[in-house]
């Protein structure tokens, strides 16, 4: 049996169906983030009523709230065509005018990861957002010279987990920028419930409420969840109620706060290898066999919005609480 935590898992062909299966195609459908939605149907019906294009957009926040979602649902409620690219995908400004050039007047361009693009497609893409236009250089050296290519009107939607590492000049032609919150267990019980329905499954509110509360704050942590017990229900013949979600997320170390077994092996590495900590980042990650991105993008940010880990100036430190989530003794104090 595998013991892939659901943000470790590999995206196969069936879980990609998955996942594409129960996304929402419109505003309606989409559950939470109720003012970034409030603001989108102002924003969509305004250029609708005007005639034009709607504005660029960016939606910022962790993986898995609904950012690629969100811009499916812009071109769905538009009625007009999306093309889907990425930002590690762009690695010169030729790939990025291969791409503007082919748009038809008013699609939907998403570009994920936008702040992973190239420098020199970032620049070729502010005067694209700005006056639907780009210059093609021909030539090199002194014959070289820059012809003007009109681009049909198109609207501009970039997804970002990494707010802070886009320009400004790029960041400040987004007509719309929305930043996508952690959604409350209650949100996440009402994304469970419609999956399950999408899927065929009359499971009892309690199970699916129990789901939800080990989903991290996070819509596709939560299906994948879903599918996991879903899974265990089939295979062991066992009623769809929380003893049988119990069962399913101890097999795959998921326990009733949503930690993993990275989550866990941090915290107890912080305490049981270096007495709680101040511990460097980089000597984190060599400690538990893990990429340091993975540590400071995934593992972080979950562990100290649930006050387990504090970011220190000398380091990181395991609070009370991870102590007695791990049933380990706290010590008098830490030094900070």
């Amino acid at each position: 049996m595998s013991d892939l935590s659901p943000k470790e898992e590999p995206e196969s062909d069936g879980e990609i169906s998955f996942e594409g299966a129960l996304r929402p195609t419109s505003l309606d459908e989409f559950v939470g983030q109720t003012k970034v939605r409030s603001q989108l149907v102002l924003l969509l019906e305004a250029a609708q009523l005007q005639g034009r294009t709607p504005d660029h957009i960016l939606f910022s926040g962790p993986p898995g709230l609904g950012k690629t979602t969100l811009a499916m649902i812009v071109a769905e409620e538009t009625g007009q065509a999306l093309r889907i690219t990425s930002g590690p995908a762009i690695n010169h400004a030729g790939d990025l005018a291969a791409v503007l050039s082919s748009l038809v007047p008013g699609e939907v361009l998403f570009i994920d990861e936008i702040h992973r693009m190239a420098r020199p497609a970032e620049e070729m893409l502010y005067l694209a957002m700005e006056d639907f236009r780009i210059d093609i250089m021909v030539g090199k050296g002194a014959g070289a010279t820059t012809l003007p290519l009109d681009l049909a009107p198109f609207t501009l939607v970039g997804a970002t987990t990494r707010s802070g590492l886009l320009p400004g000049p790029l960041r400040d032609r987004f007509g719309f920028t929305a930043h996508l919150e952690f959604y409350s267990d209650q949100e996440l019980t009402e994304v469970v419930r419609r999956s399950s329905r999408v899927l065929g499954l009359d499971w009892p509110l309690e199970a699916l409420g129990e789901i939800a509360g080990r989903s991290r704050g996070t819509p596709r942590i939560a299906n994948r969840l879903l599918r996991r017990v879903r899974d265990y229900v089939l295979v062991h013949q066992a009623a769809p109620e929380v003893e049988s979600v119990h069962a399913a997320l101890a097999l795959y170390d998921v326990d009733e706060l949503g930690l993993d077994r990275l989550d866990r092996a941090v915290l107890d590495t912080l305490i049981t290898k270096f007495q709680g900590g101040p511990v460097g980042l980089g000597t984190l990650s060599v400690s538990v066999g893990e990429e340091t991105e993975t540590i400071e993008s995934v593992v972080e940010p979950f562990l100290v919005r649930q006050g387990f880990i504090q970011r220190t100036p000398r380091g990181r430190v395991a609070t009370a609480g991870a102590y007695a989530h791990l049933g380990h003794q706290a010590p008098g104090h830490n030094d900070l």
